[in-house]
Parts: C-alpha cells; structure tokens; sequence
C-alpha cells in the first residue's frame, strides 16, 4: 500500500516557496534547523478525543498566535494538533508532530489551499484538490482505477486526493473520520491529517521518534529525498514558528 508518488502540489509549490523566502530575505529571522526528527514545536494541549464533534475545535486558542506567526491557516493547524494528540493519546510510541504532519500538509498541498482551495470551519476543503490521472505518462507512476472513481472522479487510472493527497487504495486502508461527522473524506483536512499520520506512524514501524523512523516514514510516503528535505525544512520552519 502507497501514497502516490506523484505530487499533484510539487511545481507550485516550489515556486511559491522560492517567493516567500526571496520577499522576507531581508527580514531577520532565526536560523532554520536542519535536524530530523523536526522540532515538536509548540506541544499541543491534552483533548478530550473521544468528544462529539469537531474535537480540533477545542484547540483554537493553541492554535491561534501560532498560525498567526506560520502562515499555516487555523483551520488546517487545528487538524495537525488533533490529529498528532490523537495518536499521542493512543500510540504514544509513535512520537509523530503536529510539526511533522505540517511540513507534509505544507508540501501536498499547501495546507489545503492549492490553487485557491480553502479550508471550512469543519475541516472540509472546497474546491476538492485532485492530482494528474496516475496513467504512466510525466514521470507519473502508473496505476489503474482501483475505486470505480468514486472518490477521485477517474474511472481509469487513480488521482491524488485532497490535502494529503491520498491514492484511493491507501486511503481504503488507513482513512479515518477525524472531524466527527460519521465519514472517512479525503477531502476533509481532519480527516486527512489523522489518516496521514496513521499511515506515517505504520510506516515507520510505529516509531518516529528518531532520524531512522521518521526519514522511513517520509520516504514511504514518497520516495524522494528531496521530498524528505522538503518536508523537513518545512517543518522545522514551524518548530520555530516561523513562515516557509
């Protein structure tokens, strides 16, 4: 089982992050780490998780000054917090970061806001961010319709889905409801971050905690290197609070 290779938020992204750095290169700033595991960042309060409703809801006041300083929109923070104290409630051996899952979501797709999506109050993400069709052609991975496009709106070949960019087989297997309302969505970015660190957590062997699990993780969610760089600057970006 795969997240797909290919990054329907890559080309964008990279120019939007070479803008941000060329327009604040004259602000001083700390120096961004370059460790990995990233920074654990500002920790997350305790949640009730077995609540009803939005439980990421509850960390607003966390959440706030932080995505104020990151850039990260609030909404999509709140569901890093939930999704990390989540599985540090219940696989606290995994050690996975709100910090980790944003430097992630950053890269996908730019914490759901890839070509001009946005984020709701409960998570959803409108429009629904959908990559190329996995067909074999542009360097893409080849990998026919596993879901009768229901969920990615391709009856041939599979297409990325959502904030976390999700194939519908993995998201068969590791998609979870985060957010409350009774239904696994990819395109809900609690959903998705919750599912995003489940499979994260699996594919490190359920350890994350240290520079062998967690470059395992990332690899395993794409297998590039300089997608593990990415992901790490990104995420050490915000350790720190700061915009990347």
């Amino acid at each position: 089982m795969t997240v797909t290779r290919r990054r329907l938020a890559v080309p964008a992204l990279v120019g939007a992050g070479v803008i941000a750095l060329s327009s604040c290169s004259l602000i001083d700033k700390p120096n961004i780490p370059e460790g990995i595991p990233p920074g654990a960042g500002i920790q997350q309060p305790y949640l009730d998780i077995q609540a009803k409703g939005r439980t990421a809801d509850a960390l607003a006041g966390w959440a706030t000054p932080i995505a104020n300083d990151t850039g990260i929109p609030l909404y999509s923070l709140e569901a890093y917090g939930n999704a990390a104290e989540i599985q540090r409630q219940q696989h606290p051996e995994c050690g996975i970061t709100w910090t980790t899952l944003a430097g992630v979501g950053g890269v996908e797709s730019k914490h759901g806001t890839h070509h001009g999506a946005q984020v709701q109050p409960n998570g959803d993400v409108t429009p629904p961010i959908r990559g190329m069709s996995l067909d074999g052609t542009n360097g893409n991975w080849e990998i026919k319709d596993t879901d009768q496009g229901k969920l990615d709106g391709d009856t041939q070949y599979d297409r990325a889905m959502g904030p976390f960019q999700f194939i519908p087989e993995t998201w068969a297997r590791y998609g979870v409801d985060a957010n409350g309302d009774g239904v696994a969505d990819p395109d809900n970015i609690d959903d998705a971050a919750l599912s995003a660190a489940r499979y994260l957590c699996a594919s490190a062997g359920g350890d994350m905690t240290t520079p062998k699990g967690w470059e395992k993780a990332i690899l395993t969610y794409n297998n590039s290197m300089d997608y593990v760089i990415r992901v790490r600057d990104h995420a050490n970006a915000y350790s720190i609070n700061v915009r990347y």
